[in-house]
């Protein structure tokens, strides 16, 4: 029998040591307390209260313990670390139309200038919008344009297409998928944004994303 980490109970078999870490995958996932009943429904095989007993045991002493509360379990931090555990709490916020709809004209038509934004949205763009962005981390300077007054232009990150689940660019929706989400304005400057804007060059990554205002950086042209 091959035990896995943390579970050397000897007397497991195969079955018992797959309902234990079943529970405990379980538990770790849920956002409440599970009822025992609850956990007996899943696991219809299995001996539910023997294996929670032993997993409690098995994690006495450590950082997370598994406590019951009435008839319901749940993983919970050691109660002599709780003084000294900081809770954070991040604050939530919905992004402008404004917001979203430059993120979007940057997503498509990357790298673009700020001019070129504003040309696509029909309207300016303001400073505190792009600054919104850049503090989210989706948005990156990717380069100068090599046209008079060197422009800025602007790109996304990996953090966009993480926190948007896409494995690259090639997976943004498009143009009726955006339409169907009631993401598009019915003007036509705005519609435009779904599609892929010309190549304008080659992409310029620049490391070092944190600094000085991206407006007053040196950075390549492109």
């Amino acid at each position: 029998m091959s035990n896995g980490p943390g579970f050397s109970d000897p007397g497991l078999t195969d079955k018992d040591l797959f309902h234990l870490r079943l529970l405990e995958a379980i538990l770790f996932s849920a956002p409440e307390a599970q009822a025992e009943k609850d956990l007996k429904a899943r696991l219809p095989d299995a001996d539910v209260p023997g294996l929670l007993d032993l997993l409690q045991k098995q994690y006495q002493g450590r950082g997370v313990e598994l406590r019951k509360t009435g008839s319901s379990w749940a993983f919970r931090t050691a109660e002599n670390l709780a003084p000294h555990m900081v809770v954070e709490q991040q604050e939530t916020r919905k992004l402008s139309r404004a917001a979203l709809e430059t993120l979007a004209i940057i997503a498509y038509h990357q790298p673009v200038t700020r001019a070129e934004i504003e040309d696509i949205r029909g309207v300016a763009v303001s400073k505190g919008t792009l600054d919104i962005l850049l503090e989210a981390g989706w948005i990156r300077p990717r380069g100068r344009r090599a046209s008079p007054g060197r422009p800025l232009t602007w790109g996304t990150s990996d953090a966009f297409l993480d926190h948007f689940g896409l494995n690259s660019l090639r997976d943004l929706p498009g143009l009726e998928d955006l339409r169907a989400a009631g993401l598009l304005d019915q003007r036509p400057s705005i519609a435009a944004y779904g599609a892929r804007a010309r190549d304008e060059g080659p992409l310029v990554d620049m490391d070092g994303e944190d600094g000085p205002d991206p407006d007053q950086m040196d950075l390549p042209d492109i």
